[in-house]
């Protein structure tokens, strides 16, 4: 019998169902599990189930009965995969689950930005509309989407749905090429897509090319103070310097759902910008639709399943 140990049941809200595997086993869950805690926990596993508690090299020595690695998620930061590939321990994850969730979220906060959404609402809770002398309150500018160029940075399930999305308001969506390398087709040279986008929109894996993809250089180069959207992953922008390109008015505004840090502990830059007018940040929900929750639980739990089976799907390590 086969143990499977899901390190962090409330990467799941509790109303969201999880099924057991269709094959004889033994399910442990924890709500939470520190990386300190992981390596005491998975010994004896068999299987790991985690979202983002880090399996590193001393967890694959102290558990090495792990037969697998399931990533209940797509990114795969988490596990350090040459460490996985030394152990003979396969990594999976679940791909497309949230495709339109992300796409949705992604150009809700796009269109919160540019007709000023946010900043309009806490206007007429402070009663700032009230106290206007005409029947509209004009405190912020309100941009339209169409006729814009919006750089996707990241062109798999989700960077296309955003494009396609972005195409029935009327905007120009261009894919960026890799950074610093020739364009691939139907992509445009990254250098390019920083200096004519209206607004960008990430949508890559964090890695070692792209964590720090977007710094102070990037910004200064970004030609048409766009709007910067990021739901992928925290550390592909550096955040610091996404304050200070907010103070300088090289861009128009931000609007992210991730951080380097997560939960981000007090004094992290991202949180304190928050309050400000041009900036939208959202707590790593872009993802977390109903039928995406429900999706990714089938995902790895099937999975699982086809693992028993002598089949690893979506392995990617």
């Amino acid at each position: 019998m086969k143990r499977i140990v899901f390190l962090e049941r409330n990467s799941f809200p509790p109303g969201v169902p999880i099924r057991r595997p269709g094959f004889p086993h033994e399910w442990i869950e924890f709500e939470e599990t520190r990386p300190d805690q992981a390596a005491e926990r998975l010994r004896g596993a068999h299987v790991a189930v985690t979202n983002k508690c880090r399996i590193d090299a001393p967890v694959f020595e102290a558990a090495p009965t792990l037969e697998l690695v399931a990533v209940s998620a797509t990114g795969t930061d988490c596990v350090d995969k040459a460490a996985a590939r030394a152990a003979g321990v396969p990594v999976t994850n679940v791909t497309g689950y949230a495709a339109d969730s992300v796409a949705e979220h992604a150009l809700a906060l796009l269109l919160a930005l540019a007709r000023a959404v946010p900043a309009y609402d806490r206007a007429v809770a402070e009663g700032r509309w009230a106290k206007a002398r005409s029947f509209c309150l004009f405190d912020y500018p309100i941009l339209d989407l169409s006729g814009r160029r919006l750089g996707i940075v990241g062109a798999g399930v989700i960077g296309s749905a955003v494009a396609q999305k972005a195409a029935a308001f009327g905007m120009e969506p261009v894919l960026a090429g890799r950074k610093g390398a020739a364009p691939g087709p139907g992509r445009i040279a990254f250098g390019e897509m920083l200096e004519s986008a209206d607004a960008i929109s990430i949508h890559c894996p964090l890695n070692e090319e792209t964590r720090g993809l977007i710094g102070r250089a990037e910004f200064e180069a970004m030609g048409r103070r766009p709007f910067l959207v990021n739901t992928a992953r925290g550390g592909i922008v550096d955040e610091a310097a996404l304050a200070d390109a907010l103070d300088r008015g090289t861009i128009r505004g931000a609007a992210f759902d991730v951080a380097t840090v997560e939960p981000p502990p007090e004094g992290h830059p991202l949180p304190a910008l928050a309050g400000r007018p041009d900036v939208i940040v959202t707590p790593h929900v872009a993802w977390a639709s109903e039928r995406a929750m429900a999706a990714l639980v089938e995902g790895f739990v099937s999975g699982l399943e086809a693992w028993a089976r002598g089949e690893v799907r979506n392995r990617v390590a």
